[in-house]
């Protein structure tokens, strides 16, 4: 499918298929209402508040940090790899800790500076619903690590088991024996693509099912780490707050529930998807920043107009407070956003990742804010532009580009990389294919596309357009044109500030460089190719993946 290097369909059936295939049944539907279970209630053993969901799942969580240091499914313990608990970033450390049963449910809550989070158990079930609030900076990135006993599941996804004898970077990429490079990072998947994450051994599934994200940040293609595997065991993650290739300041307030789910092996149930499951036994519980339906409100678009239909549209809102996104149906462009907080938001339409619209919606507690047909103007869309040739198209990825799609889950370094190098020859056919989606000053700056103009075309003046989806170290392409003319060095756009290329995420923020190439600059002979070098210019970064570098998006040179 257009509009990512590797298509949506392909990540989706990776999570969720990889559990339709370990089995058919799920965990009881939590929407039913849980019934009073024997054995349900918690106990204090000293140390722990010990929780008996009254189903198969009995958990424990520190006093002192609120940790979750047991979790126990039909006998068997799960928690824990390295000696290390289950918790918020690497542990809270010393913390409030308290806990409190109302009919069906168990509240743990969990108080630390500013931060508080909680743990709640259903009768019933065997679910771990959490909720974290941050008020502020005071604990860096936010995200919940669930660390789950060496040998318990096998290693399905190979491309970040972290165990391998060479480091390749920063001590969190390694390459095995036979050149195959292995991060965490290397999750492949965006925030949009997948519903839970965990793992199933055909009898026993372990899961996390992600919040709907509302006070993460990085909008619907942000990628971050989801699960892990080492020789010691795997860890499962709900991120809150990441700052790797982070392209969003951070939002603050309550996010979740997510929720830590075991089944018989099969999925999760559907009701937890998305974050879209209904508590409303939640909203007595007084948990800090929490909003019920009841003071939400919803967004919704009778259509899209002005499609290319060969691309899947997201409609996406956020402000400084949250944010939301949909996939608009295919056939019209139809959207809807549900359970969203009152506020003003900036929409954003995007073909595959590409913004091509926005406008301003304002939503209010308990009202649908209907809007009409949202028409994406020609200058939206830079593929509506006429152009002489095109390498790529415009669609906010390196789709189609020499290496993209291996790139969300494996180093640059990769043995399995084709060479960053190589010419392009517009109208070879494979003026694409043959072009590396990524650019480096120390690896392959100074790429050449050969082209022919007519007379008429070489009479003129053209603007070429570079349009690149994120950057490292403030990389930025210059270009010359048939070693007679050289454009001055752009300005670099706004770009995150982390690594971003080796750690598996062409994702920053879309940016369109334009050249007006003078007609002196074109050669006359018509019989004769034209040749545009593309170098990468910054003073930063250092060597090798590392230097300053790029992701390209598409290169057209308008007629």
């Amino acid at each position: 499918m257009p509009g990512s290097p590797d298509s949506a369909v392909t990540r989706r059936a990776f999570v969720v298929g990889a559990a339709a295939a370990a089995g058919s049944a799920a965990l009881a539907g939590p929407l039913a209402g849980a019934a009073s279970a024997a054995g349900f209630g918690w106990s204090d053993d000293g140390s722990h508040y010990v929780v008996d969901t009254g189903a198969d799942l009995v958990f424990k969580v520190g006093k002192t940090n609120g940790d979750l240091t047991s979790l126990v499914y039909k006998g068997t313990e799960y928690q824990g790899y390295g000696g290390k608990n289950s918790h918020i970033e690497s542990g809270l450390g010393s913390s409030t800790v308290g806990i409190r049963q109302s009919g069906a449910t168990i509240l743990v809550s969990v108080a630390h500076g500013t931060l508080r989070h909680y743990y709640a158990a259903r009768s019933g079930e065997n679910n771990v619903y959490l909720w974290t609030h941050k008020a502020d900076s005071s604990v860096s990135a936010t995200r919940y690590i669930l660390r789950v006993k060496a040998g318990m599941f096998l290693n399905d996804q190979p491309d970040s088991y972290t165990y391998a004898p060479t480091t390749v970077e920063a001590a969190d990429v390694f390459r095995k024996a036979d050149g195959q490079t292995r991060s965490k990072h290397y999750a492949r998947l965006r925030a949009i693509d997948y519903d839970y994450t965990g793992w199933s051994t055909g009898g026993v599934g372990l899961w996390i099912v992600r919040s709907n994200h509302e006070k993460a940040s990085g909008g619907p293609f942000y990628r971050s780490l989801l699960r892990h595997q080492s020789a010691d065991g795997g860890g499962l993650y709900e991120i809150l707050y990441y700052g790797e290739n982070q392209t969003e300041a951070e939002r603050y307030g309550l996010q979740g529930p997510y929720v830590i789910a075991f089944t018989d092996g099969g999925a999760p149930s559907s009701a937890l998807y998305h974050g879209m499951l209904t508590t409303p036994w939640a909203d007595s519980l007084g948990l800090s920043g929490y909003v019920p339906d009841s003071g939400r409100g919803r967004v919704a678009g009778v259509g899209i107009a002005g499609r290319d239909t060969a691309y899947p549209y997201t409609v996406g809102l956020a402000n400084a407070a949250a944010q939301y996104w949909s996939a608009a149906r295919a056939s019209d462009g139809w959207f809807s956003i549900p359970r969203v907080l009152p506020g003003t938001y900036t929409l954003t339409v995007y073909k595959g990742e590409l913004a091509v619209h926005s406008t301003r919606v304002t939503v209010a507690a308990g009202a649908t804010t209907a809007l009409n047909t949202i028409t994406i103007p020609a200058s939206g869309d830079p593929s509506a532009a006429r152009a002489i040739w095109r390498i790529g198209d415009w669609n906010g990825t390196p789709s189609g580009f020499k290496n993209a799609d291996l790139m969300t889950y494996a180093h640059p370094s990769d043995v399995r990389a084709a060479p960053w190098t190589g010419n392009v020859v517009i109208g070879s056919g494979t003026e694409t294919s043959a072009f590396p989606c990524y650019l480096w000053k120390d690896v392959n700056s100074g790429l050449l596309v050969h082209f022919r103009l007519t007379a008429a075309q070489a009479a003129a003046a053209h603007l070429l357009r570079i349009g690149v989806t994120t950057a490292f170290a403030n990389g930025r392409p210059q270009v010359t044109v048939n070693d007679t003319w050289t454009s001055p060095i752009p300005s670099p756009p706004a770009q995150p500030t982390t690594r971003s290329l080796t750690v598996g995420s062409y994702r920053g923020n879309n940016h369109t460089f334009t050249y007006s190439v003078p007609a002196s600059a074109w050669r006359t002979d018509t019989g004769r190719y034209n040749v545009l070098r593309i170098d990468v210019v910054s003073g930063s970064g250092t060597t090798g993946y590392l230097s300053a570098g790029t992701a390209i998006d598409a290169i057209d040179l308008l007629a």
